[in-house]
């Protein structure tokens, strides 16, 4: 491959957010309902004729058939793009099947929550690539239900966003010895959680562009620290100072759910540690060919040349 194709390569994860969320309302009497979409501005760049493309691409199912709508209409409002429709249902609404398929629209890791109302009753779904659908049954779920959705939902999180896979990486090539590897998993999982917890307590909310570029910057400094300061001590306490900028990411997600801090966050740590052992596992083998010397360097470029290409995108967009 050309100079130019491998730097094409890297910048290719650049054209992904690593914050694209969006959240819908759905408040339901009788055989009627109205649902309103917000989505932040910035996502209007990937989507095509917005206001018609939008909600087309969430529909809702209810009395056996799906709901045609009526007086469907967007505008801006602030920083968010909104988009409102009303719903005739064939007849009284006791549960609601729900399509999704936003992610195909905007961009393929956008998360979409949906909540949904029904006088004192109220259930919700969270909706992305690989889940495109749910049943909403306006029942408060069980504790078990709650906890395994909520659980499920940081698994996801946290497995399916290219920059925290990509910083896992550089942390499994950062980790010289498998006591290295523990300490600094350890570190990073714990400044996560401290910067969810003191994410509420911030009177100035970061927006998801400073996130995903200080996410970036993270991964482009700890393969810089990998190439150029191969000896250098306290790592750890490096990965943990990057690990606070990936807990903001969580702690939006957090904050626009509703979900639980710690159901949620046991599912983050349960993806993150399960990827670090694969990681870990095939650099083991690497290392067991005797692949390492030229594996490690070149992978840390590449994880710098992207974490900087996609530093300076974000910062600019």
């Amino acid at each position: 491959m050309t100079r130019l194709g491998w730097l094409l390569l890297c910048a290719a994860p650049c054209a992904a957010h690593m914050v694209s969320m969006s959240t819908g309302d759905l408040k339901v009497e009788g055989d009627r309902g109205h649902f309103e979409l917000r989505i932040p501005m910035y996502e209007m760049a990937h989507v095509r004729e917005p206001e018609h493309t939008l909600l087309d691409h969430i529909r809702f199912r209810g009395g056996g058939d799906w709901v045609k709508a009526s007086n469907a209409g967007c505008h801006q409002e602030q920083d968010n793009y909104v988009c409102t429709e009303e719903l005739q249902f064939p007849s009284a609404v006791e549960s609601l099947d729900v399509e999704c398929t936003l992610a195909s629209v905007t961009v393929p890791n956008h998360v979409h929550l949906l909540r949904a109302y029904r006088g004192d009753k109220s259930d919700e779904a969270v909706f992305d690539l690989s889940y495109t659908s749910a049943e909403l049954r306006f029942r408060p779920p069980s504790f078990f239900e709650t906890t395994v959705r909520e659980m499920s939902a940081g698994f996801m999180r946290a497995a399916g966003g290219l920059a925290p896979l990509l910083f896992l990486a550089s942390l499994a090539l950062a980790a010289r010895t498998k006591r290295e590897l523990i300490a600094l998993l350890a570190s990073f999982l714990a400044a996560e959680i401290l910067a969810c917890a003191i994410a509420p307590h911030i009177s100035v909310p970061l927006s998801p562009r400073f996130i995903e570029a200080a996410a970036a910057l993270t991964i482009a400094y700890l393969a810089f620290e990998i190439i150029l300061l191969p000896q250098s001590g306290l790592r750890w306490l490096v990965v943990a100072v990057l690990g606070l900028f990936h807990g903001a990411y969580f702690s939006v997600f957090l904050s626009e759910s509703g979900f639980h801090a710690t159901t949620f966050l046991l599912g983050v740590a349960a993806a993150e540690v399960l990827l670090i052992v694969l990681f870990a596992f095939v650099i083991g083998r690497l290392v067991h060919w005797n692949w390492t010397r030229r594996v490690v360097p070149v992978a840390a470029s590449l994880l710098l040349v992207t974490g900087v290409v996609w530093f300076f995108v974000r910062l600019r967009a």
